[in-house]
């Protein structure tokens, strides 16, 4: 078995070139077939890869031999950012991603990231289904980002290896950021050093002492096993976790249109279900951590975090659309 790393692969791949790398290949069939590869940062049981099982399928029932979904898990092609490095360079074709990481290139997604901004799931699905939602997708476009559909993550918790329930607590500690200028405002507030790590990196990071805490969804958290280096897990759910399902502005342009409406269908049918997969995975990781060690905790003075957290929408108002965009989103119904 060939093993890639995501170094070679994308090397390899951005040089052979785009036109190479879509061309297609008779493989034993009479249909043309396009080899898509398609990169996640976790294994088969969890959504970030059963989401692409789930759009491979309906593509295949609708476009019977038209695609090979070369699915590459376990964050072997690398992180959230150097994934969307490989999507605008066109050597990867697919995949999720936060907004957070995608907010290099598009400011304005930084939004969907502004801490205690959603009051629940069905408020983000609102959002991004809007007015909002369409806008955002025209910018990423602009940077070879074709978004089929926004998911949701679940809630963002703070992971710490002491127990923290007020934001005072937090003083002084070194905490793992998105690499991402919100996030790290954020964290900054509260009065820790924000570091910038790839979630590939993380474990390893707090394991060895760089970093004392992070956030991550209840998902993730399991995902990456990290309670066993975070054992505490505060319900801060401060931010709401967007991502995106997409695709390479390269791949996207050589299919015909047929294949493009068949793609978004089975994306916009695979948003749904990760969505559904999110909030049943979420159970299981809390049970499977608390079965190691890990412990849930209920943050106290609600007030102070959500007081901590309004820098964030007065430094970051005129770059998201000024607070009438905030407030717009607010009162989404």
């Amino acid at each position: 078995m060939t093993i890639i790393t995501r170094r070679s692969f994308i090397r390899t791949t951005a040089a052979l070139g785009a036109s190479a790398l879509f061309a297609p290949a008779i493989a034993g069939r009479a249909q043309a077939q396009t080899t898509l590869t398609v990169a996640s940062l976790f294994g088969d049981d969890k959504p970030e890869t059963q989401i692409w099982h789930r759009i491979r399928d309906l593509v295949e029932e609708k476009l019977p031999g038209q695609f090979n979904f070369n699915i590459v898990g376990n964050a072997a092609l690398g992180g959230e950012k150097e994934v969307a490095e490989g999507i605008r360079l066109g050597s990867v074709q697919a995949s999720l991603s936060t907004v957070s990481a995608l907010s290099g290139w598009v400011p304005e997604v930084q939004l969907l990231d502004l801490p205690f901004l959603f009051r629940d799931a069905a408020h983000v699905r609102a959002t991004v289904s809007g007015e909002t939602g369409a806008a955002l997708k025209e910018k990423l476009a602009a940077q070879n980002f074709v978004v089929a559909d926004f998911i949701n993550y679940g809630a963002r918790h703070l992971l710490t290896k002491e127990p923290v329930i007020r934001p005072d607590q937090l003083k002084g500690k070194r905490i793992r950021v998105i690499q991402s200028p919100l996030h790290t405002k954020l964290w900054s507030a509260f009065g820790t050093t924000p570091i910038g790590i790839p979630i590939p990196e993380t474990y390893n990071a707090l394991q060895t002492g760089v970093a004392d805490a992070m956030d991550l969804t209840k998902s993730a958290y399991a995902g990456f096993k990290l309670y066993e280096v975070v054992p505490y897990l505060t319900e801060t759910g401060h931010i709401w976790a967007s991502g995106v399902v997409y695709f390479s502005t390269p791949f996207w342009n050589g299919l015909s249109d047929e294949q493009k409406t068949v793609l978004q269908d089975a994306a916009t049918a695979g948003a749904a279900y990760f969505d559904e997969l999110i909030v049943a995975d979420e159970a299981r990781s809390v049970a499977l951590a608390a079965e190691n060690g890990g412990k849930v905790l209920q943050p106290e003075a609600r007030e102070a975090w959500e007081e901590g957290a309004r820098v964030v929408w007065q430094d970051f108002a005129d770059i998201v659309g000024g607070y009438d965009r905030i407030e717009a989103v607010r009162a989404v119904g």
